[in-house]
């Protein structure tokens, strides 16, 4: 899976209709609302590039209410399940 991280502008008055609308989108994972510069925060996962297109250019973009995305495609993924596999194979350090 190729994970994508869009920070999302959106209508200040139809913040909880958007995110609620975006997290409908098939590929989209989670949606946070969050404080400062931007609005919501989506998780994107697709199983190939040309797929971030459907979901983020043909129907993230085109909710009602989303001004404005900024989009990052993620190089690798790291997680707290990552870090304890690596202890349990002894690669602590």
């Amino acid at each position: 899976m190729i994970s994508a991280i869009v920070l999302i502008k959106a209508d200040v008055a139809r913040i909880p209709e958007v995110a609620r609308e975006i997290a409908q989108i098939e590929g989209i994972r989670e949606v946070y609302s969050v404080t400062g510069e931007i609005d919501l925060v989506a998780v994107a996962k697709v199983n190939r590039h040309e797929d971030f297109h459907d979901v983020i250019a043909d129907r993230l973009n085109k909710v009602a209410g989303v001004l404005e995305t900024n989009t990052h495609i993620a190089f690798r993924t790291y997680s707290e399940e990552d870090l304890d596999a690596g202890y349990d194979l002894g690669l602590d350090g």
